[in-house]
């Protein structure tokens, strides 16, 4: 049977709970302050990803740079809610919300290493416009952006 998805804006909080799913951040270390600290005074987007009514992934964007775009910096699902397009549906409703705002593009950082997350952004019409090497260049960063 399919599965309903719903995308809904929410407090940092539930957000922070779906963060705490992801294997791949596990080792940043983040806990709640940092992530109200990234977003105190900035205008910003928490959405969170339910199937069924459960949180199973989730995004952080904020204004960052005073360019005109939008600044993905956490995302991620669930492993257990992967494959259902729940992250293309986050970023879509990114897109919707950036331009409403009226923001330009959407930026993102990830890490050379992140290959599903860097195999989506192509995918999603993302293109790469610098890269920041690392000690190993498995962890060097890449930044990507997409016009509106």
């Amino acid at each position: 049977m399919p599965k309903k998805i719903v995308i809904r804006q929410v407090p940092v909080q539930t957000v922070f709970d779906v963060h705490g799913k992801i294997p791949e951040f596990r080792e940043a270390g983040y806990d709640l302050d940092v992530f109200e600290d990234r977003l105190k005074g900035k205008k910003h987007l928490l959405s969170v990803g339910f199937v069924d009514e459960v949180p199973a992934g989730y995004m952080v964007s904020y204004e960052r740079w005073e360019d005109g775009s939008i600044y993905c910096w956490m995302a991620g699902v669930d492993p257990e809610f992967r494959r259902l397009g729940i992250m293309t549906r986050l970023m879509a409703a990114l897109g919707k919300w950036a331009k409403e705002k009226g923001y330009k593009k959407i930026t993102i950082k990830t890490r050379n290493n992140r290959r599903e997350m860097l195999i989506f952004l192509v995918k999603n019409g993302f293109n790469f416009t610098h890269i920041q090497p690392k000690g190993r260049i498995e962890e060097s960063r890449i930044m990507l952006e997409k016009s509106l």
